[in-house]
């Protein structure tokens, strides 16, 4: 199984690079993780509503180039659905075992993702009401991807 994460905008805080890399080395028994960062936009503190959308289209337009054909794309948007812990890996081995190797996550820039992702997405997930920085995000979507793989093969975890 393979799985792909794009991200928008570069991870530069330590403590963040750390939890990741412990995740991907975790995840690594279980599938083999490609992670994409492309870069994001600047963002002045006053953007009118057509300003954000050329903002957010320029980066949808990164991310897209970046999605290979026949994956399952999920896409993290504070409108998607809030799964448990244990819905995300009944998703999961319900995709995997319906014949897709291949599931991409996408996470957004700090304005979200362009309206042309979210008709393409799969499935738009949603861990919470709350807003989350994105680069936390990634950190946060490895760790429920390891805990559902040990939900899928009913291995120990801590809940």
């Amino acid at each position: 199984m393979k799985i792909t994460l794009i991200s928008v905008g570069k991870l530069k805080e330590k403590y963040l690079r750390e939890g990741i890399a412990e995740y991907s080395k975790r995840l690594s028994r279980y599938c083999s993780l490609e992670m994409i960062e492309v870069s994001d936009e600047k963002c002045p503190e006053s953007l009118s509503d057509a300003d954000k959308e050329i903002i957010k289209n320029k980066e949808g337009d990164r991310i897209t180039s970046k999605l290979k054909e026949g994956t399952y794309l999920i896409t993290l948007e504070i409108e998607g659905k809030e799964l448990s812990s244990e819905k995300l890996a009944s998703r999961i081995e319900k995709v995997t075992t319906g014949g897709n190797s291949h599931l991409t996550f996408l996470i957004g820039g700090s304005l979200g993702l362009s309206d042309n992702l979210k008709r393409r997405t799969d499935f738009a997930l949603s861990f919470s009401k709350l807003t989350f920085p994105h680069q936390m995000m990634k950190l946060i979507l490895l760790e429920q991807i390891y805990r559902s793989f040990r939900i899928i093969r009913n291995e120990p975890y801590h809940k």
